[in-house]
C-alpha cells in the first residue's frame, strides 16, 4: 500500500508542476516582453500589474470557433496537438528535482529516454502541417523536419559529454557524480545543448519554421481555439523541460548550500534563470534565415559539440 501511495504521490507531483510551471513561464513571458518592449496590455489587464492577462488569454482560445478545413485530414488535424504536448509530460516524470529519490520515475538510461520522448513531441507539428491541407503548414512543418534532423545530433552529442564524465547515462547517476568543477569543464557542451533545445523548440531566433511574416504561422496557419492554444502550452512545456533538463546535466540540478532541505529550491532557481534567458532571446535577437539556421547547426554546433567530447575523453584519461 505505501508503494501505491508513494507512486500516486509522485504523479500527482508531477501533473501539478506539467499544468502549472509552463502557464508560469507563460506569464513571465507576457510580464518580461512588456518591460522589454514598452507594451502596454499586459502591463494593465485586470489592473495590478496586469494579473488578468494570462486569464484574458485562456479566455479568448476557449471561446473562439474550432474549425477543421474542408480537405484536411480530420483524424491526424485533431491528434497533432496532443502528439505534440504529452511528450513532455512523460519527459517530467524522469527528471530528478531534489536529492534522496526526489523523481517521479527513476530511468537507468534517463539521458536517451528523455531525449528520444522529446523528439517525438516535434512529431506533432509535422502531423499538423501535413494534415491541414494548406502550403504555408505543409511548408512550416517540412522547416520543422528539417530543424529535428539538424539539432537532434548536436544536443545528443553534447548529452553525451556529461554522461562520459558521470560514468552513466541515468540523469540521477550523472547528480550523484556531479562535481562543481565541472560547470567551466563542460561549458561548451552546456552552450551547445541549450541552443540546440532552443532550435528545436523552434524559438527565437531559430523560429522560421512558424515566422508569422512570411508563411503566417508554420504548421499552426489552420489551427484555432484550444488546439492552438494546446501548442503554445506544448511550447512553453517545452522550455521547462529544456531548462530543467539544462539544470541537471551542466549546472548541478539540486546541488547548493543546505542541498537536502532546499535542493527542489535550487532547482527551480536555475530552471527559472534559464527560462528567463529563453524569453530574453526572443526580445532581443532578429530570426535567422533557413540557411543560416542549418549552417549554425552543421558548422557550429555539431564540431563544438565534437570538440567537448573529444576534451572530456581527454580529462577522464589524465583523471583516471
Amino acid at each position: 500500500m505505501m508503494d501505491v501511495l508513494d507512486v500516486a504521490l509522485r504523479l500527482v507531483a508531477v501533473l501539478v508542476a506539467f499544468l502549472t510551471l509552463p502557464l508560469l513561464v507563460g506569464q513571465t513571458e507576457h510580464k518580461v516582453m512588456a518591460h522589454m518592449q514598452g507594451r502596454v496590455g499586459p502591463m494593465y489587464a485586470g489592473g495590478f500589474h496586469g494579473w488578468a492577462q494570462l486569464v484574458a488569454d485562456g479566455v479568448k482560445f476557449a471561446q473562439k470557433e474550432d474549425i477543421v478545413p474542408d480537405g484536411a485530414d480530420r483524424r491526424v488535424f485533431q491528434l497533432a496537438p496532443a502528439v505534440a504536448l504529452i511528450p513532455y509530460l512523460l519527459v517530467l516524470v524522469a527528471i530528478p528535482f531534489a536529492p534522496d529519490g526526489g523523481v517521479g520515475q527513476a530511468v537507468d538510461a534517463g539521458i536517451f529516454f528523455v531525449l528520444a520522448v522529446m523528439g517525438v513531441g516535434v512529431l506533432g507539428s509535422l502531423m499538423g502541417g501535413w494534415a491541414s491541407a494548406n502550403k504555408f503548414s505543409l511548408l512550416g512543418g517540412l522547416r520543422t523536419g528539417a530543424q529535428l534532423m539538424a539539432y537532434e545530433l548536436p544536443m545528443l552529442l553534447a548529452a553525451a559529454s556529461v554522461a562520459m564524465a558521470a560514468g552513466t547515462a541515468s540523469l540521477t547517476g550523472i547528480l550523484d557524480a556531479f562535481e562543481w568543477w565541472w560547470v567551466p569543464w563542460q561549458i561548451i557542451g552546456a552552450l551547445v545543448f541549450f541552443t540546440a533545445g532552443l532550435a528545436e523548440l523552434q524559438r527565437p531566433p531559430f523560429d522560421a519554421p512558424v515566422a508569422d511574416s512570411e508563411i503566417i504561422f508554420g504548421a499552426y496557419t489552420e489551427y484555432t481555439g484550444l488546439r492552438f492554444a494546446f501548442f503554445l502550452l506544448a511550447e512553453y512545456a517545452g522550455i521547462v523541460v529544456l531548462c530543467a533538463l539544462t539544470t541537471v546535466l551542466f549546472l548541478g540540478g539540486w546541488h547548493g548550500p543546505f542541498a537536502a532541505d532546499l535542493g527542489w529550491v535550487w532547482t527551480l532557481l536555475k530552471t527559472s534563470v534559464l527560462a528567463f534567458v529563453v524569453i530574453w532571446l526572443r526580445v532581443s535577437y532578429p530570426r535567422l534565415r533557413e540557411d543560416q539556421i542549418q549552417r549554425v547547426a552543421w558548422t557550429g554546433l555539431v564540431p563544438l559539440a565534437l570538440l567537448q567530447i573529444a576534451l572530456t575523453g581527454v580529462v577522464k584519461v589524465v583523471i583516471q
